[in-house]
């Protein structure tokens, strides 16, 4: 073989092994960025889960702080009834002393009937502040539900900003 026939097959051999050599590169590269595409929404969507779950622990905590308000609320309404129990057994409740007058206006003819029915309508005078107090503290107590729900449902419909 001549030397210009030898040279002609040694560049092509040389393209070819640099053409070769550069697909592979380009594959590389391009493996290399799909890579990094998949690293970075990885990576995205761990911040969002990161957002939803620092979220999620905001309301929360917004819940619990309703319950236990709640929970304080109700334990003073039962602190409450218990001095409006003791006061309406011992006779000197003024808050519900007019709603005692008020029932006891059914009872003024029976208060004419001596010494037994004074001491009857006593009796009765107590069982109504008695009475009384429950009504009170029923009352309360449901507003205080209300006051919950309502606390509940405002912490979990609060707007919470999630930025990935």
């Amino acid at each position: 073989m001549n030397r210009t026939a030898v040279a002609i097959i040694a560049a092509l051999i040389w393209s070819g092994a640099m053409i070769g050599a550069g697909w592979a590169w380009r594959g590389d590269r391009a493996e290399g960025a799909t890579s990094e595409n998949k690293a970075g929404a990885a990576l995205g969507a761990l911040a969002g889960e990161q957002a939803a779950r620092a979220a999620e622990h905001q309301q929360a905590a917004a819940t619990q702080g309703a319950a236990d308000s709640a929970t304080t609320r109700e334990d003073k309404i039962d602190a409450d009834y218990d001095a409006r129990i003791a006061a309406a057994v011992a006779g000197r409740d003024s808050e519900l002393g007019r709603v005692r007058r008020l029932w006891a206006g059914c009872e003024t003819d029976r208060l004419s009937g001596g010494a037994a029915a004074a001491a009857e309508a006593a009796e009765q005078d107590r069982l109504r502040g008695a009475s009384a107090a429950r009504v009170v503290r029923a009352c309360e107590l449901a507003q205080s539900e209300r006051d919950e729900a309502i606390d509940r449902y405002q912490a979990v419909q609060q707007p919470t900003e999630v930025t990935p």
